[in-house]
């Protein structure tokens, strides 16, 4: 059975959304489009991008505008898969209208002037500059350049792998597996019988189809076994702790390298987040630092001392 893949990389609250969208999410996704669809074949007309200084809606004279929905659009917990552009904004715009409605009585009885909310948004604040910060300076480094670097410079370090495609049938008993390889072994077909008798569920409708895999993915008896059988061979029962296994290996490869535009996007991410982190460790060194906290006691050393008997004790 195969283990955790290794992937190619590791070789180098919210809002509550308040009732007004809430109730709008309930509602099939079809009835939240304000406009009709157009025709097949209709293209659809170019529509300019407002500004963001337009305003959408007025909350007691307070505007809102097409930057608020922009921002609230980019918030995770408001992300409305399956609705058009038109439904969206309509969801958006009352959304920011309850927002905007809790936040002005929020503000008229005073809950901003608290210490607590006063420490909350200043640690908001500072979080949301961290954010933007180390998105501008993530920039920087994952270009293309850097990460077509990254790849030719891993694809180089990766030693070829042999791969192995195999069906297995698996069963519960070393008496049926054998029954099983000697009906294999005999001319049956190896799909049909892996679908019938196989107690693998991932694999059993697929007549024991288990793919590519490289060595370190299976458990040591069933690689040991797979690795050293030939294309077209159907081996002996081999046991795991998952049960009895019948193997055949289909073919033998050496496994691909993946090209980069199959690698780009998990580069990237590799890139960002390297230097996102070498942002935050160089503004640390040259930071002057004061930790002000009671350090954490280390637990007092255990005396080594032999254990004295109770003076009644009697040897049996």
């Amino acid at each position: 059975m195969p283990k955790d893949e290794s992937l190619f990389m590791p070789m180098l609250s919210r809002f509550l959304r308040p009732s007004a969208l809430v109730f709008a999410l309930s509602l099939p996704a079809a009835a939240l489009a304000q406009e009709p669809a157009a025709a097949p074949g209709t293209p659809a007309a170019p529509t300019a991008k407002p500004s963001p200084d337009t305003v959408v809606a007025k909350v007691n004279g307070a505007p809102i505008t097409q930057g608020d929905l922009n921002i609230a659009g980019e918030d995770p917990a408001l992300s409305l898969p399956g609705v058009d552009e038109s439904g969206k904004k309509g969801l958006l715009v009352d959304y920011m209208i309850d927002l905007r409605v809790g936040a002005q009585a929020a503000d008229a009885a005073k809950v901003g002037d608290s210490p607590e909310f006063k420490r909350k948004l200043a640690y908001f604040r500072d979080k949301l500059l961290l954010d933007d910060y180390l998105e501008q300076e993530a920039k920087k480094a994952a270009t293309p350049e850097a990460a077509k670097a990254l790849y030719d410079q891993t694809v180089k370090s990766m030693k070829p792998e042999e791969e192995v495609h195999a069906r297995h049938i698996l069963v519960d008993n070393e008496a049926d597996a054998k029954k099983i390889a000697a009906r294999v072994k005999g001319g049956e077909d190896f799909s049909k019988i892996a679908g019938e008798l196989s107690k693998d569920p991932g694999s059993k409708t697929e007549g024991g189809d288990l793919g590519w895999f490289t060595k370190e993915r299976m458990v040591a008896p069933f690689a040991e076994a797979a690795f050293k059988m030939s294309p077209g061979e159907v081996s002996d029962p081999v046991k795991t702790q998952f049960g009895w296994h019948v193997i055949k290996v289909e073919e033998k490869r050496t496994k691909p390298i993946p090209s980069f535009d199959e690698m780009k996007e998990q580069v990237d991410q590799y890139l960002t987040r390297k230097a996102q982190q070498d942002v935050i460790m160089k503004l640390r060194e040259a930071a002057k630092v004061e930790r002000t906290d009671a350090a954490p006691t280390a637990p007092a050393p255990a005396t080594s001392q032999p254990a004295t008997p109770p003076a009644d004790t009697k040897k049996p």
